[in-house]
């Protein structure tokens, strides 16, 4: 099987509109979360969000093709821009026909829905506008980064809620260990501060409420934890087969080598007991990488701030590295971003290759007692650490019981 390296990041995020600007707030503890200014709350039970402040568009897309990108698809196109720029990715035109472009989605343009069946209400149908479908559907976060760049490889979208972006890193990872193409840009994109996202999940009760304290709302692990905090963003990688990327002279971040998935089979929106469905996608990430759990050095956790998910991931990560787990750095960046939903796999992924990179761990902001579920387990609070990382394992689950793990390693 042929090795993978990852040669590129890139990122648009709450905290930083580039994956080195994001990387280095989180390493602050600095955080996105605030007021949501997108659309007017004041009939919401939360108000806050974590938005890409600063964010725009037009640095990279021309006005009249706006209307046929909505909000997730900008993020898309401005991550990977930053990720190929990073990577000096550059494949000449036959090169193209092997680069696929895998983007993870969890909803659609949500904001082009909600505004085309207000004009579909008040005006009536000749009025909807015919970009309305190209410029809203999920799988035009590939479409757009491919068309771009001219990347003529498989274009898809992996569409598993929360987990999304991590399965698309996780396929594009396999597709070119096994050989069918030689490069991918892959993350995920998501684009839900809108009324319809919002109150969704507010409808279930998963949002935190402490609209007066903005960004001490994302508390993972911590026991005054009261729901997540939606966040909205793109995370995007550069993978490249090794050899051609050594070829090239690329700037090799790190190496993935571990890509396990599962399903709980258990609720629509709980985690299985004991984490058992997790636990099973960390086991097969290890095993698919042909590494003891021993090895890995840090975990960026999915950790979004619930009463239950947390919990359960803990004891997930306990049942997988048994007396090991005290020795494994553990930190939740979801306590800065917020949660990108689709998008979070992509952007954590990023996080866990810097990790390598730079040997630092990021902290937990706003950990302050913790979840009896972590004791005995090395929590990364108050100051981001730095450490000998030298492989990073990132968690990604979603509703439906949908759970993936990708390891990463340092390239030798």
């Amino acid at each position: 099987m042929r090795r993978v390296v990852v040669t590129g990041v890139g990122a648009v995020s709450p905290v930083g509109l580039t994956a080195a600007s994001s990387w280095d707030a989180v390493c602050r503890g600095e955080s996105g979360v605030d007021q949501i200014t997108l659309f007017d709350t004041s009939a919401f039970a939360s108000t806050i969000a974590g938005e890409c402040t600063g964010f725009d568009p037009l640095t990279l897309i021309e006005k009249k093709k706006m209307r046929e990108c909505a909000r997730f698809v900008q993020f898309a196109i401005s991550a990977s821009h930053d990720a190929i720029t990073s990577a000096g990715f550059e494949p000449d035109d036959a090169a193209r026909d092997r680069v696929g472009t895998f983007i993870g989605v969890g909803f659609c343009g949500l904001e082009v829905v909600e505004a085309t069946h207000e004009r579909l209400r008040t005006k009536g149908p000749r009025r909807v506008s015919p970009y309305f479908i190209p410029s809203a559907i999920s799988n035009m976060a590939p479409g757009q980064v491919s068309m771009r760049w001219g990347l003529r490889g498989p274009s898809l979208t992996t569409v598993s809620a929360c987990s999304s972006g991590a399965h698309a890193v996780g396929d594009a990872f396999k597709w070119i260990q096994r050989g069918a193409i030689d490069a991918a840009i892959a993350g995920g994109a998501e684009a839900c501060l809108t009324p319809l996202g919002v109150g969704g999940f507010a409808a279930m009760r998963a949002l935190s409420k402490r609209n007066d304290d903005p960004k001490a709302a994302s508390r993972p692990f911590d026991t005054g934890r009261d729901g997540f905090v939606m966040g909205e963003g793109a995370g995007i990688m550069v993978l490249e087969e090794r050899e051609s990327a050594i070829k090239r002279g690329a700037p090799i971040v790190c190496e993935i080598v571990g890509y396990g998935a599962s399903a709980d089979a258990y609720h629509l929106t709980q985690p299985a007991p004991e984490g058992e469905g997790a636990q099973r996608a960390m086991r097969a990430a290890l095993r698919d990488a042909q590494l003891t759990p021993s090895a890995v050095k840090y975990i960026n956790a999915h950790g979004t701030s619930t009463p239950t998910g947390d919990g359960q991931e803990l004891l997930a990560i306990k049942g997988v590295f048994g007396a090991g787990a005290k020795d494994v750095l553990i930190s939740s960046t979801k306590s800065m971003t917020g949660h990108l939903l689709g998008a979070a796999g992509g952007l954590e992924a990023v996080f866990a290759a810097q990790s390598i990179q730079n040997k630092m761990a990021p902290a937990t902001r706003n950990l302050e007692n913790l979840d009896e579920a972590a004791e005995g387990l090395d929590l990364v609070r108050g100051e981001a650490r730095q450490a000998d990382i030298d492989v990073a394992l990132t968690n990604s689950f979603g509703f439906g019981g949908t759970n993936v793990s990708l390891i990463f390693q340092a390239h030798s």
